[in-house]
């Protein structure tokens, strides 16, 4: 089976419009967990991934504190070579082991990125890494939420002009196929480009999250791919939320006191029942539309979207597929 594919910029990687992101498969036991989950799963979603026609994977260093990277590689051991998904993974989220319930630092100092590229490398079973990011701006900071979903904290700052160098040097070096900056803005971006080209960026991207357009748009003026994450907005944009399901997440669920599932839930279920509209006109589920809405916006190269279990990957081919029109995204998108 295949999903339709387009290019990631000048890279020379074309990708699924869909690809796996990994963050759940991290499991429990640290700051951003989504609850307990079982690594067969976790392999088996891969593997159906892969047969659905999904041909990159995209994780992170944090997630799980190594668990997932390690989670995907032996997932990639258990298929043929020829088989085998592109691996993207993040850099700069650094944990203290001794505290793996606290959150993770901000960290771009060229040493511990270059520590943290070996120990990717190792994790995921692979000798060079398809497309490395930058998962934060190195802001010296804490990544966490206040109330107001803020990062706070202090530190040491490495300025983006010497930690993207790092990053150009790893590309030049072969230990990466080619690199990109998550959650970067234009004018960052800009300082980026004149010290090495931006090969991708990945910022979120949803009906309830639209603030990454001039990203998008710089991307598309400097031609660089755009993998955008969250397009269900971490479930919320399935359908199958409520009150009473947030209520019933695991006590470790990241989600049950962020703000789009507490304080602004009540607005957010008010757009799941726009695109629950247009998913029976169309006679899917509002999860794929939600995934349709997101590849659909001009620029995007394709979407990650998380799957903790095979079946939760039922709506993906229709998605991939679906054509909205623009009234449609325009109602999606209302409020």
């Amino acid at each position: 089976m295949t999903l339709p594919r387009r290019s990631l910029g000048s890279t020379g990687l074309s990708l699924s419009t869909i690809g796996l992101g990994g963050w759940a498969f991290g499991g429990d036991g640290w700051r951003f967990t989504w609850g307990t989950q079982d690594d067969v799963q976790s392999i088996a979603t891969v593997h159906h991934a892969v047969e659905l026609g999904v041909n990159w994977i995209d994780t992170a260093a944090v997630y799980g504190l190594g668990h997932s990277e390690e989670v995907i590689g032996k997932a990639l051991a258990g298929l043929p070579e020829a088989d085998r998904p592109y691996v993207f993974t993040k850099a700069g989220l650094v944990w203290d082991p001794e505290n793996p319930a606290a959150a993770p630092s901000r960290i771009m100092r060229p040493d511990s990125v270059r520590r943290e590229v070996e120990d990717s490398l190792r994790r995921l079973g692979v000798e060079r890494i398809d497309l490395y990011q930058v998962h934060w701006p190195d802001t010296g900071a804490s990544l966490d939420w206040d109330g107001e979903g803020a990062p706070a904290g202090g530190g040491q700052v490495t300025p983006l002009e010497e930690y993207w160098q790092v990053m150009a040097d790893l590309r030049t070096e072969g230990k990466v196929r080619a690199i990109g900056l998550s959650n970067h803005g234009p004018e960052q971006l800009e300082v980026a480009r004149r010290i090495a080209p931006v090969d991708a960026i990945q910022p979120p991207l949803s009906v309830l999250n639209r603030a990454a357009e001039p990203e998008i748009d710089w991307a598309a003026d400097h031609g660089t791919g755009v993998i955008v994450y969250s397009p269900q907005h971490s479930g919320l944009l399935t359908g199958s939320f409520t009150r009473e399901r947030v209520a019933s997440l695991d006590p470790s669920d990241w989600r049950r006191t962020h703000p789009d599932f507490t304080r602004d839930l009540d607005r957010n279920l008010d757009t799941v029942e726009r695109l629950r509209t247009v998913a029976e006109a169309h006679g899917t589920t509002v999860g794929a539309v939600a995934i349709a809405w997101a590849v659909g916006r001009p620029g995007v190269t394709g979407a990650i979207v998380g799957a903790r279990r095979p079946e939760q990957t039922a709506d993906w081919q229709r998605a991939a597929t679906l054509e909205l029109t623009a009234a449609e995204s325009a109602y999606i998108a209302e409020g």
